[in-house]
This record gives structure tokens, C-alpha cells and sequence, in this order.
């Protein structure tokens, strides 16, 4: 079943409709949705190597911007939402102790979750309600995607039939390990 749910991604990978599928994953994925874009930017890349750069630059472009999705609802849903139930908690006062960290550590903090399977999202979301500077938030978070996608079509592009080959051929273990890296990352959000 694992075999012909890659060969079906490939295929669609290949398809016209594919770059439209692959922004529109990349952006809603920065906010709320829990399905990293390398799923489709992978098989992409590795359908059509020629334009690896392409992909790369259209899931920066709107990963970033689904972050600033992700930014303005933690900014403006924040009051409405997360603020009346963390005063009824007597958690206010805590909360502007994570509010100052966030922002003396903000960059670190977008560029890790930019980089790293950690969701993003949780990350952006953090930022808009703590009240990051936007510059640093739109800086951090066009670095850490842009290094994120570019390696990963750059290794690609470079190694295209054997990195194929070697995901083809380890195609449950790869899978595994995907698993694995993206629940770690919301076992970490549970942690911190």
C-alpha cells in the first residue's frame, strides 16, 4: 500500500497541477495544517530535477507567507481566544514571562522551527501573540525556509536518480523515519 502511495504522489508530483498543489500545502502548513510540504516538494523535484529551484522558491515564498497567516492569528485571535482563558487561570503574569523570553529569543526561536521538523506553526502563531518585531519574524522565517527547501532540492537536484533510488528502495524506513521526526516535533512542543 506504502509502494503505490508514493507511486501515486510521483505521478500527481508530475502533474500540471502540482506546483498549485505544492504552495497551497506550503501555505496552509506555516498556520494550522500538520503536513510538512517536503511530502510533495520531494517527489517534485525528483520528477522533474529541471525544476528544482523553481519548487524550492515557491515553497519559501508561500511557506512565508502562510507564516504571516499564522503571525496576524496570533496576533489578532489571541485576545479573543487565548487571553480570557489564561486569566481566568491566573497564567497572565506567566504568560508575559514567555512573552519577554519569546522576543529576546525570537529569532532563534522562528529560525529553529523554520528549519527543523518542529512545527512552524506553532511557532508563528507564538509570535504574532507575543508581539515579535515583524521584521525579525519575516527575516528569520525567509532564512530558515529558504535554507529548509533549497537544501532539500539542492541534494536532489544533485542526486537525483540515486537519491530516488535510495528512497525507493528504503521507501518503509523512510517513512518510519518521517514519523517519527514529525511526532518528535510535537512531543518537543509538548516538553517546552
Amino acid at each position: 500500500m506504502l509502494r503505490r502511495l508514493y507511486d501515486w504522489t510521483l505521478s500527481l508530483a508530475a502533474g500540471p497541477r502540482a506546483p498549485t498543489a505544492l504552495g497551497t500545502v506550503s501555505f496552509i502548513e506555516s498556520s494550522v495544517f500538520p503536513i510538512p510540504p517536503d511530502l510533495l516538494l520531494i517527489p517534485m523535484v525528483i520528477a522533474r530535477r529541471e525544476q528544482a529551484w523553481w519548487y524550492a522558491s515557491l515553497c519559501t515564498v508561500t511557506s512565508v507567507l502562510g507564516g504571516l497567516l499564522g503571525y496576524f492569528i496570533g496576533a489578532f485571535l489571541f485576545v479573543q481566544v487565548a487571553e480570557p482563558i489564561l486569566a481566568f487561570y491566573g497564567y497572565m503574569d506567566k504568560f508575559e514571562q514567555f512573552s519577554e523570553i519569546f522576543n529576546a529569543w525570537g529569532w532563534w526561536f522562528v529560525f529553529f522551527a523554520g528549519l527543523t521538523p518542529f512545527p512552524y506553526k506553532v511557532i508563528t502563531i507564538a509570535a504574532g501573540a507575543t508581539g515579535l518585531s515583524m521584521p525579525v519574524f519575516l527575516v528569520a522565517s525567509v532564512v530558515s525556509r529558504g535554507i529548509r527547501f533549497f537544501v532539500v532540492a539542492g541534494l536532489l537536484y544533485l542526486f537525483g536518480p540515486p537519491i530516488r533510488d535510495f528512497i525507493e528502495q528504503r521507501l518503509a524506513l523512510m517513512f518510519t523515519l518521517f514519523v517519527v521526526l514529525l511526532f518528535g516535533g510535537f512531543a518537543l512542543i509538548k516538553l517546552l
